[in-house]
């Protein structure tokens, strides 16, 4: 059975940067993931993922804000081909490129990785509470990483 692990970074306190914890959540309510899937909540300290990758999987998909000058709500789906290794440890890693740097210096990268993002509105106040553009792209997220786990492996 493959094995998958969907890791949500983020702060929830944070406005749209709890973007990634939100989709996690919200996959984890609907119960439809394939056995052998495993659900990492990252926050804002990678280290946890590179952790739980040295356990091997098959398939890795990160949730996260993701800014790259879209509208704010627009949800993005990228499959990461190439990571360079970390060259120095961050204790915090609070962004997916770097727990996977360290993946990638120890080993660990999984074979297939892919990343489902949303432009963020706001990250810079402090709120619990989602933007509504970033907030209505939260069903489309969900669907595009339940795609993603129903895909075939490699």
């Amino acid at each position: 059975m493959p094995r998958v692990v969907v890791a949500a970074f983020g702060n929830v306190l944070r406005g749209d940067d709890g973007f990634g914890i939100v989709v996690l959540r919200r996959l984890e309510e609907t119960g439809r993931a394939p056995a052998g899937t495993v659900f990492l909540e990252v926050g804002t300290g990678g280290l946890a993922l590179a952790q739980e990758l040295m356990t091997p999987c098959d398939r890795l998909v990160i949730v996260d804000a993701m800014t790259r000058g879209g509208p704010p709500g627009r949800v993005y789906v990228l499959q990461v081909d190439d990571v360079p290794p970390a060259r120095s440890v961050d204790m915090h890693m609070a962004v997916p490129a770097r727990a996977l740097g360290l993946a990638s210096a120890i080993g660990a990268m999984p074979r297939e990785v892919f990343m489902v993002g949303c432009e963020p509105a706001d990250v810079d106040e402090l709120s619990m509470v989602l933007s509504e553009p970033v907030m209505s792209a939260i069903d489309s997220a969900v669907s595009e990483v339940q795609n993603l786990l129903e895909r075939p492996h490699a």
